[in-house]
């Protein structure tokens, strides 16, 4: 388990145990939730030296998606968060410039409110990320051979870069703020829909963790946010017995699939192959009442290596899903169910250029890396096995460890270039996961 997953896990249980024997009178409140949101970031040294050319500055916005799992104890309130952040892109001669950068958060925070409608909290977040700045060509190569042949079409660096597999994420990372919500009932359900409103400012506290190639990138993961989105939340105002849970996952697995026709491609353009199957790491949040099974699962496969002597290569893909499904036995800690997940996936490979010069040089060349991607729908049957440990003599919340089997089905054409990918993409996967679940 890398180490920011160690030290998420461990925060979290060593926090969660030391309320529970500080506490005598327990509410507890766990809540899953999705957001979006807008923040700004001039990025002062390249648009800098977009003006000594004449041209002007990027756009300052970027966009926000994310997910996240929230905890409360009483007043104490721990939970993790994951954020994808894209710019606004900006066009000069035939090149798009973009940036993109993700956060992986652990946040401790405080709530000012006693268990009501109506949240109001304070919170810190401690965290990493990942950081991806691109110049490249407005149209996209559609043909897989001919990128292999002269892949040097833009620009591409990033910094932590998380599509060689997510145990690359670094940098630390904070942000300090606020987070209101409301409840609203939920026809014939226990659990509550919760409006969420989130404000504050993140930030880098390390300068210049983020440089890139001579120029300062830090402020890609900075400035003042404000966030909104909804969740469902299991308040304890709502259940008296213990009928409903939800936990949170870190899961790694294995997919049994390998881009061998993909290889043969790579082998005929004169480069290595990738070797092996896809590494896998992310995240689950499943939900549960009395049987009912909800969640969200967000994994990122990832292989990369040496392209040739000159040259880096990677393969990634990100598969976000929305579950649904049963729990068809509960026979003490041991429990056995079934998932269905539709979702989001993506397919993208890269070749960058090892050696690249610093800007302006660097903005003056332009081509060094290539670039290719494509996306679309997929779906998952999956059945799982679950055993939950107790961690407190008050059983406040449990260890769960995981063991799930899966078939993954793509919807969509997920090709690179012309080339098809989606044999690649449809794969059986054993994963395995430990969590809580309060």
């Amino acid at each position: 388990m890398p180490f920011f997953s160690r030290l998420v896990f461990g925060t979290f249980l060593a926090l969660v145990s030391f309320q529970a024997s500080a506490q005598q009178l327990l509410s507890k409140r766990t809540t899953f939730y999705s957001v979006v949101g807008t923040s700004g970031a001039k990025l002062n040294q390249f648009d800098k030296m977009l003006e000594d050319r004449g041209l002007s500055s990027l756009r300052h916005r970027y966009n926000t998606l994310g997910m996240g799992y929230q905890t409360r104890i009483n007043d104490f309130v721990l939970g993790v968060e994951l954020y994808h952040n894209r710019s606004s892109s900006s066009n000069f001669d035939d090149y798009k410039i973009s940036y993109r950068t993700s956060r992986a958060f652990l946040n401790v925070g405080y709530s000012f409110t006693e268990e009501s409608r109506f949240q109001l909290i304070h919170y810190m977040s401690m965290g990493v990320g990942f950081l991806n700045f691109q110049m490249l060509p407005l149209d996209r190569p559609d043909n897989l051979q001919l990128f292999l042949e002269d892949p040097a079409k833009g620009i591409v660096l990033r910094k932590m870069d998380i599509q060689k597999g997510s145990t690359n994420y670094g940098g630390f990372l904070t942000e300090i703020g606020f987070q209101l919500s409301y409840d609203f009932d939920l026809p014939g359900r226990r659990e509550a829909l919760s409006i969420i409103t989130k404000m504050g400012y993140s930030f880098s506290p390390f300068e210049g963790k983020w440089e890139m190639n001579g120029i300062s990138f830090d402020n890609t993961q900075s400035g003042a946010f404000i966030r909104v989105g909804a969740g469902i939340s299991l308040p304890d105002r709502n259940f008296f017995y213990k009928d409903a849970s939800m936990s949170f996952q870190l899961v790694s697995g294995f997919h049994f699939t390998s881009p061998k026709e993909f290889n043969e491609q790579l082998h005929n353009a004169g480069y290595e192959e990738l070797q092996g199957s896809p590494s896998n790491l992310g995240l689950r949040i499943l939900g549960e009442n009395e049987g009912l099974l909800y969640g969200v699962d967000v994994y990122n496969l990832s292989m990369s290596g040496r392209a040739s002597n000159s040259r880096t290569q990677s393969l990634n893909s990100i598969r976000v899903y929305l579950n649904g499904g049963l729990k068809f036995l509960q026979y003490k800690n041991i429990g056995l169910g079934a998932l269905a997940g539709v979702g989001y996936g993506n397919i993208r490979y890269t070749l960058t250029q090892n050696n690249k010069p610093d800007f302006p040089e660097l903005f003056e060349q332009r081509k060094f890396d290539g670039y290719l991607r494509n996306s679309g729908l997929m779906a998952k049957p999956e059945v799982f096995l679950e055993y939950g440990i107790p961690m407190t003599k008050r059983k406040i919340f449990d260890l769960v460890l995981t063991a799930s089997a899966g078939y993954e089905l793509p919807l969509a054409n997920y090709r690179l270039g012309e080339f098809d990918m989606a044999k690649y993409m449809s794969a059986p996967y054993l994963s395995f996961g430990v969590g809580i679940r309060p």
